[in-house]
């Protein structure tokens, strides 16, 4: 049975009636003051410890715990933090600089750049260092920069700081040796956002209390996989005797690709992450006997055509919702790993069901459609499962009255 949570002024109420009945309601009216004051103290007090307590219990379940900082007995402490310290899963990602390497025309070549030399980000407006001294003794030399603060205030870090090939750069103070303007010419090392203490950590901190520590279970391989900055989701699956195939997926923005391609840089974090413990520095996390190896995910586009779209009075905005129906339905495709993934299966592609999702949006808007194919590599499917590391995407869409 629930508990009936009663308000400040119901249980002040009740403490008074308490006292009429114990003394009588004939109280004289200095009396009745004093005791409507007492009981407002205590309803008060009462209110306090019972809120307070059931703060306490919300702590003890990872869903609910506070990601506030909050002050217990003069000790500043982060629910959800400390909870995710205890069971191996540390703090929550931060952010991590953009590091870029840019092309800078040299005027005369003679000297060299400062270290720490200051530009600024035509298109974002951060600012960035370079990394070590740059000698001037070509036409063009290259030379390497770190995302140090941006206008928010902030030191830079995340996706702020990333720039495109091509995108210009200009130092802050003339230098002598050099022209103003400088190009972006690679991205050695993407711009990551600090992790969502809300969805992603508080989702990785229940991942681990639900699949603890298991010597090299695949549980295991998903967690340690998942701490490295940007990687949303990690498939595992046993190779030949003794190796492990790791398929990784990362967040668009950190790994500067639409399909969550990661970069090779990500791909070795991955490799390390399942090798060595942070908190010890030593390789002491994947079984020994095992060998890793960690590929990308592959990224597979389906083409869709839809025959007969007719009945609907604004034919543009369903054609536009029917594709981001498809889209999504695509994108939540994923591979099954026996032994990991929950039933039902999601790796199963099939043209009924894109036609079920055409037709719910379809309906909505009161209309009818003849028929849809379903297409992979220009060849007509009736069912596509996912293979080991492959996701899906939508390629193109055509509408054929």
């Amino acid at each position: 049975m629930a508990n009936t949570i009663l308000t400040t002024k119901e249980l002040a109420d009740n403490i008074f009636a308490s006292f009429e009945a114990k003394y009588g309601e004939d109280l004289p009216i200095l009396k009745k003051a004093f005791f409507h004051v007492v009981s407002k103290v205590l309803a008060g007090l009462f209110i306090i410890l019972y809120k307070y307590a059931g703060f306490l219990g919300l702590q003890m379940f990872v869903r609910y715990a506070s990601a506030n900082e909050t002050t217990i007995n003069g000790q500043k402490i982060t629910p959800l933090i400390e909870t995710g310290r205890d069971i191996g899963v540390g703090d929550p990602k931060p952010a991590e600089a953009a590091k870029l390497q840019i092309a800078i025309n040299v005027i005369n070549q003679t000297g060299s750049l400062p270290a720490s030399t200051q530009l600024i980000g035509a298109k974002n407006g951060v600012t960035y260092l370079t990394i070590g001294n740059v000698l001037l003794d070509a036409a063009i030399v290259n030379a390497d920069i770190i995302a140090a603060s941006d206008q928010a205030g902030g030191d830079g870090a995340g996706t702020i700081g990333n720039l495109d090939n091509g995108e210009i750069v200009s130092f802050i103070s003339s230098q002598t040796n050099v022209e103003q303007d400088a190009t972006v010419s690679s991205t050695i090392i993407q711009g990551v956002d600090g992790e969502n203490v809300e969805v992603d950590y508080r989702q990785r901190v229940l991942n681990q209390r639900q699949n603890p520590p298991q010597g090299g279970a695949l549980a295991d391989y998903v967690i340690w996989g998942t701490e490295v900055n940007g990687i949303i989701n990690i498939y595992v699956y046993t190779g030949p005797p003794g190796e492990v195939h790791v398929y990784a997926e990362a967040t668009p923005e950190s790994s500067g690709n639409p399909d969550g391609i990661p970069t090779e840089a990500q791909l070795i974090e991955i490799d390390n992450s399942i090798q060595y413990d942070d908190d010890t520095g030593l390789a002491q996390r994947r079984p020994e006997g095992s060998f890793v190896k960690v590929f990308p995910i592959a990224r597979d586009a389906f083409d869709v055509i839809v025959y007969g779209l007719t009945d609907v009075d604004d034919i543009a905005l369903v054609r536009d919702e029917i594709t981001r129906a498809i889209e999504q339905y695509l994108l939540d495709r994923s591979p099954f790993v026996t032994g990991w993934s929950v039933l039902p299966r999601n790796d199963r592609i099939t043209q009924s069901s894109v036609s079920g999702v055409v037709s719910d949006v379809v309906n909505s808007y009161g209309g009818i459609f003849a028929a849809l194919d379903l297409l992979l590599n220009s060849s007509e499917i009736q069912t596509y499962t996912l293979n080991e590391g492959q996701k899906a995407k939508l390629g193109t869409i055509d509408f054929v009255a």
